[in-house]
């Protein structure tokens, strides 16, 4: 790779950050290609998000994916290969009791929106476990619900105490900023990808695959094909996408890939060097196919 897309960690012409001496230092830049315009930093996305509203008061970003903690590691059990494992992710999956889940849901939720442009929209995924939640924290801050996409998986886990349904889909609420919002929707392009028939809320996915975890893998991880479907239904090229939980960055990566911009905040340092590595790989992959043409 040459040394104009190689990974740096100094500040960027996004946003300054000071320079620190860990590596791994709250509000750091982790990754940056200004020449593609893609930033991932290392911050806790609640306040980071403050720092931006301070930077961009009437909003920056023309969509936005979130996948937020779930609240589901606290001692349950799923099914992994075929062996019994624990669900619990980590300290940042746990619940905290209901209400201080919904006031966590609302704080993120509420910056997000203000840093959407007028016309901008957000994507949230979820469980039962916490997306009534977000639905009804939407709706307490004035957002414009548009669409509950249901993500069916097809070969999901069994349930092991057999007292439920197997859970087999995943729901992604769909909102604009506001009321007044004129929301992107590229209609045409969803209903060509459909057969020429409108597309319908029901997504069939199938988990990420092996070649979307060839450096390594992340618990919640999210198929490229779903959010390069998103990203293809509600924005245009060039767009600006952030995700407040950037994870492994497959938001990132399906950016890259659709010539979008980007910028991701992930706070746990697990996940920073892997999603580096996939964001240089898309990067690379792109630079590739530039050539060729």
């Amino acid at each position: 790779m040459s040394a104009k897309y190689e990974r740096v960690r100094k500040p960027n012409s996004f946003f300054e950050v000071k320079e620190t001496s860990s590596e791994y230092s709250p509000n750091r830049c982790m990754f940056r290609n200004d020449e593609f315009g893609i930033w991932l930093y290392h911050a806790n996305c609640i306040e980071f998000m403050d720092i931006l509203i301070n930077k961009y008061p009437h909003g920056k970003f023309d969509m936005i994916f979130a996948d937020p903690p779930y609240f589901l590691s606290n001692g349950g059990i799923t099914c992994h290969a075929g062996k019994m494992v624990k669900v619990d992710k980590g300290e940042w999956d746990k619940s905290k009791g209901i209400e201080l889940n919904h006031e966590f849901n609302i704080a993120w939720l509420s910056r997000c929106r203000k840093l959407l442009n007028p016309n901008g929209s957000i994507w949230v995924s979820g469980t039962h476990h916490v997306i009534h939640s977000v639905g009804y924290a939407m709706q307490q801050l004035g957002m414009k619900i548009l669409n509950d996409i249901t993500w069916e998986k097809p070969n999901p886990p069994p349930n092991l105490s057999c007292r439920y349904f197997t859970h087999s889909t995943e729901t992604i609420i769909w909102a604009s900023k506001d009321e007044k919002s004129k929301h992107c929707f590229n209609y045409e392009k969803m209903r060509e990808f459909n057969n020429n028939k409108q597309m319908k809320s029901v997504w069939k996915f199938t988990a990420p695959n092996g070649g979307e975890k060839d450096f390594g893998k992340h618990p919640t991880q999210k198929p490229l094909q779903l959010l390069e479907r998103i990203i293809l239904a509600s924005t245009g090229e060039n767009d600006f996408i952030m995700d407040p939980f950037s994870g492994s960055s497959t938001t990132g990566v399906a950016a890259i890939n659709l010539r979008r911009r980007f910028v991701g905040i992930e706070l746990e340092t697990s996940f920073l060097a892997l999603s580096a590595k996939r964001l240089e790989q898309a990067i690379d992959k792109r630079i590739s196919s530039l050539n060729l043409v």
